[in-house]
């Protein structure tokens, strides 16, 4: 199941080898939504650790929600699942080949921790800083619904014409239409 909200997706799913690579392009795909391209990597990476260790360690079962937010100016990560054993961070060898999930975490975010949930379970987390006014990026517009579209709305008696897109003194993209000496 996977709910939008405004600027919040949750995924809920058993912590599955082949589900970890589905639920990375789904985060990946919320934030390209969002405008946070710069984020999708560091993102990524922390889900990926963090689905990780629920496939590994978590007991009773392998079943968990992946939580994305983004408030403000920041984008929190967290994955709840039902073990109430706390995780630590390794001092992993330099050969070893785990142990360094929760490491690559604090190292890639600005913040990580881990919360209890009653008896019942954690929540493991990080936080991203998000672009300056990333978050009051409007949500992109579905045309053909009840939205003006690319070409403003069509005035009654006035047929729709072609538009030119160009670049206004903002760096945005804005349509006006052709003029009959512009075709």
């Amino acid at each position: 199941m996977i709910s939008e909200p405004s600027r919040h997706c949750t995924v809920e799913l058993q912590a599955l080898p082949s589900r970890i690579g589905q639920v990375r392009r789904i985060i990946s795909a919320q934030l390209r939504y969002w405008h946070l391209d710069p984020l999708i990597d560091q993102a990524a990476l922390g889900v990926t650790e963090l689905l990780t260790n629920v496939h590994r360690h978590a007991q009773p079962d392998k079943s968990c929600t992946v939580d994305i937010e983004l408030l403000l100016d920041r984008l929190t990560v967290s994955v709840h699942d039902h073990d109430p054993r706390l995780p630590t961070v390794n001092e992993a060898d330099s050969f070893a080949t785990s142990g360094r999930g929760l490491a690559l975490i604090a190292a890639v975010s600005e913040s990580w921790g881990v919360r209890p949930i009653g008896s019942d379970g954690k929540a493991v987390w990080f936080t991203l800083p998000a672009a300056t006014g990333a978050s009051t990026l409007p949500p992109l517009a579905v045309y053909g619904s009840m939205t003006d579209g690319p070409f403003g709305a069509v005035t009654p008696g006035r047929k729709p014409g072609i538009a030119r897109w160009t670049r206004s003194t903002r760096g945005t993209r804005e349509a006006r239409p052709l003029a009959p000496t512009d075709c």
